[in-house]
């Protein structure tokens, strides 16, 4: 036993002695503080999901639906131009009611067929003079139409787009997709400077202005401008709805959204084509399709359709950061060292995110990462016309317009179904890995085994490319929204987009060319897709991964190792990787 005037033992832990405990009684010279002059505890910035989580998860569903519902109605104006161009089939106008078949056999002559495996016809342009057989000229007084598919007056019928004007509906179409890649990536950046809200509602009402002057207008070239304005201000409304859903969602129901966004597209083509059937008027078609948004320009209520609060915490960083800036330039020579120890809690109402040129420039992951996507999407894309008319260009037997249309429109809907049930448990990349992996398969498929392959075995690889390219193509602009930062995300999935209209091109430049080079065209895409699957292997995972926020967020999404990496189950040890 030690004695009380020993001093005491020294432990032998290499821990150090705890510091003596202060006495209970408080010390009268000092006396306690006040709550109130305590100062406050710094708190830790919000984050997207915390901003999303204090909606509520009753507003936020509202708002998701919201942004669902429109898409029901875009489907007629970015969806119906096969059907308001559909060229039926035609003859030069004789007089009588309904000729007979002997008089127009005696009245037009043979003409044979334009491609390899068809069979001729009566001319479509050309006529004999006054009956005689003798000489062949143009048609002189019209045309007649026999119309059995689409709508009975469209813009060919109605403005007599045949023969020596046939050059106006590729012309048409054009302008069309050239209007969708002009409103994706104006609207897009304008979406991310100046909100999702604003740009929303002047893109849903420069949709309505121009979708009545489409309905109105008298000529072919009047028509084809309105239609490129009105297909770049769906074109920013379908954009903007789909990032505004994205941010509006945490990462366990992005896809399921988004695939019910998708589903709700797939409702409103299959809507259009019923809606065809019943007006049978080109001008009804696209008014049915302009009118209800009208009803959605009631978004612009205040309360009703908030901004989106991931852009709106981007702008009130950006807006803490000005106003910290300003204080400090316009104080710095009577400010001391404690007067700017916190920033205004209220942004500036002109406040924008803040958005650097020099370091966008060099984000080279973000860049690699968007380019790998937008090349994806151009081929998905353009591949996928090869697939519908595959059959036609290579037995001269085209099929119905019917069946082209549902089968595309089917082939859209099985895909998103695809994507709810294997996304989410394999991943984006591998996913995306695979149905372009099936692409590029079908089309060698059909290209080098074209001449023994059966009617049946062509229609089953045309199905199955045409399902695989459409689901790369929706995957693609969920990948690409995904782990794009909120700060460039409307002109990152806007640049894929407008990539995919590149892609989409083809299609009326074919057309114009009556189909020649088909073949030439087809294994161009055909090797770009191998080419493809092999950079999909350079993307990140995003899956159940939050958004990023910012160019530093986006730059930490990596490519995930090949391997598997040791991983230290020490908490202490354990640092965050970005790139798991």
């Amino acid at each position: 036993m030690t004695s009380p005037d020993s001093p005491p033992l020294v432990s032998p832990s290499p821990c150090p002695a705890p510091p003596p405990s202060l006495p209970s009684s408080p010390v009268p010279s000092s006396p306690a503080p006040s709550s109130s002059s305590l100062p406050a505890q710094p708190s830790l910035p919000p984050t997207g999901e915390v901003m999303v989580l204090a909606l509520g998860r009753k507003k936020q569903r509202v708002l998701i639906a919201l942004s669902i519902l429109p898409n029901l109605f875009l489907a007629f104006l970015l969806s119906s131009d096969p059907l308001i161009t559909l060229s039926p089939p035609h003859h030069c106008h004789l007089p009588g009611p309904l000729p007979s078949p002997e008089v127009l056999n005696a009245s037009l002559p043979w003409e044979k067929g334009e491609r390899p495996g068809e069979s001729g016809g009566l001319s479509h342009c050309r006529q004999y003079v006054n009956g005689s057989q003798s000489a062949v000229v143009d048609c002189e007084a019209g045309w007649d139409y026999n119309v059995t598919e689409g709508l009975r007056n469209n813009i060919v019928t109605e403005w007599d787009l045949v023969c020596g004007q046939y050059w106006l509906v590729p012309v048409e179409e054009v302008c069309f997709i050239l209007g969708i890649l002009t409103g994706c990536l104006s609207l897009g950046y304008a979406a991310d400077r100046l909100g999702r809200a604003k740009t929303l509602l002047t893109s849903l009402t420069l949709s309505v202005v121009f979708g009545v002057l489409v309905c109105v207008s008298p000529y072919p070239s009047i028509f084809i401008v309105m239609r490129f304005c009105l297909a770049a201000a769906s074109a920013g409304v379908y954009l903007i709805l789909y990032i505004t859903r994205l941010e509006l969602c945490e990462p366990s129901l992005r896809l399921v959204v988004t695939m019910l966004a998708g589903l709700m597209t797939v409702a409103g083509e299959l809507l259009l084509l019923a809606i065809a059937l019943g007006c049978q008027s080109w001008r009804g078609l696209l008014g049915a399709g302009a009118a209800p948004l009208t009803l959605f320009l009631s978004y612009g209520i205040p309360g009703l359709f908030p901004e989106s609060p991931r852009w709106l915490l981007l702008s009130e960083r950006s807006a803490d950061m000005n106003s910290f800036t300003e204080r400090r330039n316009s104080n710095r020579d009577v400010r001391d060292d404690e007067s700017f120890t916190e920033l205004d809690s209220e942004p500036t109402p002109s406040s924008r995110p803040h958005l650097s040129y020099p370091e966008l420039f060099h984000s080279r992951n973000i860049w690699k990462n968007m380019c790998v996507l937008g090349f994806t999407s151009f081929i998905s894309h353009g591949i996928s016309h090869c697939y519908s008319s595959f059959r036609g260009d290579v037995r001269g037997t085209a099929p119905s317009f019917y069946w082209t249309y549902l089968l595309s429109v089917c082939a859209g809907g099985g895909a998103w179904l695809l994507l709810w049930a294997t996304v989410d448990r394999c991943g984006r990349r591998g996913i995306l890995l695979l149905s372009m992996t099936m692409t590029g398969l079908a089309s060698l498929i059909l290209l080098g085994l074209m001449e023994y392959l059966s009617e049946t075995a062509i229609t089953v690889f045309s199905v199955l490319g045409l399902f695989s390219s459409q689901a790369t193509a929706s995957l693609c602009i969920l990948f690409t929204a995904e782990i794009m930062p909120t700060v460039i995300r409307g002109s990152a999935v806007g640049i894929v987009l407008a990539l995919g209209c590149v892609g989409r091109l083809s299609s009326p430049l074919m057309d114009l060319r009556n189909h020649y080079g088909y073949f030439l065209h087809h294994v161009v895409y055909s090797s770009l897709a191998l080419l493809a699957v092999l950079s999909i292997l350079l993307l990140p995972e995003s899956k159940r991964k939050p958004l990023p926020q910012t160019l530093v967020d986006g730059e930490q999404y990596r490519r995930p190792p090949l391997g598997r990496r040791r991983r230290d189950n020490v908490p202490l040890l354990a640092t965050p990787n970005p790139e798991t």
